[in-house]
């Protein structure tokens, strides 16, 4: 058993220690510099993918297909027609990354090209990640989609993972013909109707 004075010197000594301790061994970690991802000076918005350019003749996107290792292109089986707009749509599946790439042509030129991208082998947080050190911050950020804008292009990624560039001034142009269109139907039909 410990006498009452030897226990009044340990717990002051040890006290003194610990005091002593406390005081050499205090410091503080600084915090992590949080520098943004966006650079000062972002790179514009891009308006092709590897050999890939909005706004490339069908001849230009074939060749384009069939160079690039990182699609299964099969030539003109991949190709199709569509009539009721005369666009041309060519679809291919992709190697590795891209599980499928659609492209959508209208009076022969690529206006729209959508990259479906494999989640297995690459994720939404890295894509994302890579546009901001590049483009900048998104002009419009939503749970589906992150864009980004130019007067002439507009590029986004779309959940789960989908990565599309659309020429704004043709997607524009046949934005408003459809309306056109539509307005002309409806007149027509009203027309028709007052005829009873």
């Amino acid at each position: 058993m410990m006498k009452p004075g030897a226990f009044l010197l340990f717990f002051a000594f040890f006290s003194l220690i610990s005091a002593f301790a406390q005081e050499t061994m205090e410091f503080t970690i600084p915090e992590p510099e949080k520098r943004p991802l966006a650079p000062e000076n972002p790179e514009e918005v891009p308006r092709k993918f590897r050999g890939i350019a909005l706004g490339m003749a069908l001849d230009e996107l074939k060749t384009a297909l069939a160079g690039d290792s990182l699609f299964s292109f099969r030539g003109d089986r991949d190709v199709s027609f569509l009539p009721v707009r005369e666009e041309t749509m060519v679809e291919t599946t992709g190697l590795s990354f891209v599980r499928r790439a659609f492209f959508q042509l209208t009076q022969g030129a690529l206006y729209i090209m959508s990259f479906a991208l494999d989640t297995r082998q690459i994720d939404h947080y890295s894509v994302f990640t890579s546009f901001i050190k590049k483009y900048g911050e998104p002009v419009t950020l939503s749970p589906s989609e992150a864009v980004w804008e130019s007067e002439t292009t507009r590029v986004s990624i779309e959940r789960p993972l989908t990565v599309k560039y659309i020429d704004k001034t043709v997607f524009d142009r046949l934005l408003e013909e459809s309306k056109a269109s539509e307005n002309l139907e409806i007149y027509r039909r009203e027309s028709f109707l007052a005829d009873f």
